[in-house]
């Protein structure tokens, strides 16, 4: 975190990336960089701008999932991030870290933990630079990076599908839904598959995940015949493949895939209409 020429509006797009991947909320991570620039305002003279931010919003991060795990466990149903689409024209190198799986799998650590592996792997902090973020001994942080490095790489699959190969499989995924083909379903999706669906108690949708190929496939082969006047809109959900459904003019539910090797493992779905607010509707529709 070395002083540079850059000013602090120049680093808001390096806070917010920060903030997101902290939170998994669009709004909340903007409102965490907001406060950090009025507190960076009031200060008489900031030295480092990018040193104070970045503590700023981490620490401010830290206290917000704190107060989070509380209301999440009471939440309706799965919770999951608030997804960040883009136009398909937008989309850049794709960014694993970004993808709703990666961030439900943050989920698993600790404030303090989420903050130490964000900072150190995903943003390339040094461990004293952590340590000083989050208020630490840096002998400390080290092995907080251990434990959440556990966590994470227990459950991370070891190797990521070409994007041409997701795009396929979420086309022949759509293709079968739409179709309310059971069987097609079950020989795109893994054995031990799974559908999470986030409605937050707002928008109809399964109260719990669902798990394996079969009962996957029936679900979704029943949803694909009962959507009625749906349009898909092609977007970049967290920088994987996705689609926004569409129906009189509102936006009714993002869908993206992960997908394992030659199958599609884990459906998201979120249909809570708190967390469709952001998402645009100028996008390109499926072909």
């Amino acid at each position: 975190m070395a002083a540079t020429d850059v000013t602090p509006q120049e680093l808001r797009p390096l806070l917010f990336s920060l903030a997101y991947r902290m939170v998994g909320e669009v709004g909340t991570a903007e409102d965490l960089v907001q406060e950090a620039f009025l507190r960076h305002h009031r200060e008489a003279a900031v030295a480092a701008p990018k040193a104070f931010l970045t503590t700023v919003v981490t620490r401010l991060a830290i206290d917000h999932l704190r107060s989070a795990r509380v209301r999440r466990e009471a939440y309706a149903g799965p919770w999951l991030p608030e997804p960040l689409v883009r136009d398909t024209a937008e989309a850049v190198e794709d960014d694993e870290t970004l993808s709703l799986a990666f961030l439900a799998l943050l989920e698993r650590l600790t404030p303090v933990e989420r903050a130490v592996y964000v900072l150190h792997e995903l943003f390339a902090y040094s461990h004293d630079e952590v340590a000083a973020v989050v208020g630490k001994s840096t002998a400390n942080c080290r092995q907080i990076l251990a434990r959440a490095r556990r966590h994470v790489d227990d459950a991370r699959p070891r190797f990521e599908p070409s994007r041409e190969r997701r795009e396929a499989l979420l086309a022949r995924f759509l293709a079968a839904v739409g179709a309310g083909d059971v069987d097609a379903l079950v020989r795109l999706l893994a054995a031990d598959a799974i559908s999470y669906a986030d409605g937050g108690g707002k928008a109809r949708a399964t109260p719990r995940a669902i798990h394996g190929a079969a009962k996957v496939a029936r679900l979704w082969a029943t949803l694909g015949t009962q959507r009625g006047e749906f349009t898909l809109l092609a977007a970049e959900v967290n920088g994987q493949p996705g689609v926004v459904g569409m129906q009189d003019g509102k936006v009714m539910s993002v869908l993206t895939l992960d997908v394992a090797g030659d199958r599609v493992q884990t459906v998201w779905a979120v249909v809570n209409p708190d967390k469709l607010a952001r998402v645009p509707t100028a996008l390109p529709a499926v072909r």
